[in-house]
């Protein structure tokens, strides 16, 4: 299967704040070292991309938060995601046919450079691999954590990514690790992660780590109070345009805590040296066997769709995990 003249694809688009359309647009004609891609499936990086939806992005951000393959601007039209999954149907011999992975924004059909796409691992169906964006910013905060094996370690927050580095943190040998949410239902998740569940007023205090991942004020609140003497509150949300009260007062200087924050962006400071950001990446598709991850991906719907179901998920902070796009 190849590209023919007139091929169209069709795109999310954030029209304005709060709007969302589905728009056709051409596909070009591959050049020296690119690839078409088919998408299969994607998927909706919650947090981020309900945040561009609303316009929330602050103006001092948008040029660092631009998407690789953005198009448009903030607040709007913009073309925004990041967890693209597809066959290349033209392109190198090495790549055609194979189903790979993208950082490209909602879209039926596309072309990149060949260097943009990451091939599936053995052992990683198509439709799993949309988590790859959000495992990928997990390994960044667990490394940025700085969990060791033995380490007491609260996640709070049990969206995707704070789901995603709970699972990491309980595969580190002798980690006790506890996922603390508000939402009573993500327990079930938690247990099919292998990581134990708690409600705020029920959670583990004395944490030796604490990873907050719920984009909330009173979910930092929370994690500054379950951390230990000198414990690191690792702070992996990112609020956007939204001011958050941080409790400062009360204990967090006699116990002397630490807050610090991480973005994906950069590769955690202790593995920069060897690390690149394309490495990461394969990681995280690699860690993709696992099927448990599954849990994870609690809608679906077809791109054509896209539009209410964002605006459904701009209303709703407490629906779906991720959702995941089907292309037929």
């Amino acid at each position: 299967m190849t590209r023919m003249d007139g091929d169209l694809a069709k795109a999310f688009w954030v029209a304005a704040p709060g709007i969302g359309e589905i728009r056709t647009e051409p596909v070009p004609a591959p050049g020296a070292g690119e690839v078409i891609v088919q998408a299969r499936f994607s998927g909706v990086s919650r947090g981020t991309e309900v945040l561009v939806f609303r316009g929330g992005v602050p103006a001092s951000e948008r040029g660092r938060m631009r998407a690789p393959f953005q198009q448009g601007d903030f607040s709007g039209p913009v073309k925004y995601g990041y967890a693209s999954v597809g066959r290349v149907v033209d392109g190198p011999s090495a790549l055609a046919g194979r189903d790979v992975f993208c950082l490209y924004p909602h879209q039926s059909r596309y072309v990149v450079p060949a260097s943009a796409v990451r091939p599936l691992p053995d052992g990683v169906p198509a439709a799993r691999a949309v988590l790859a964006a959000n495992l990928e910013t997990a390994v960044n905060a667990v490394w940025d954590a700085d969990v060791r094996p033995g380490d007491r370690v609260a996640v709070v927050g049990a969206g995707t990514v704070g789901c995603l580095a709970a699972w990491l943190a309980g595969r580190i040998p002798g980690c006790e690790v506890q996922l603390v949410d508000v939402q009573a239902a993500r327990e079930d998740v938690a247990t099919r992660l292998g990581v134990s569940f708690a409600m705020p007023d029920d959670a583990r205090r004395e944490a030796d780590v604490v990873l907050h991942a719920s984009a909330t004020a009173a979910g930092l609140a929370t994690a500054l109070d379950l951390a230990g003497f000198e414990a690191t509150v690792l702070e992996a949300s990112w609020y956007g345009d939204a001011v958050p009260a941080v409790p400062l007062g009360g204990a967090f200087h006699s116990r002397r805590l630490v807050l610090r924050s991480t973005q994906v962006g950069h590769v955690a400071p202790a593995q920069r040296a060897r690390w690149s950001t394309a490495r990461r990446l394969d990681f995280a598709l690699r860690l993709l066997a696992a099927p448990e991850l599954d849990a994870l991906i609690t809608s679906e719907g077809p791109l054509e769709e896209l539009p209410a179901t964002m605006a459904q998920l701009a209303a709703d902070p407490r629906g779906a995990l991720l959702h995941r796009i089907r292309y037929d």
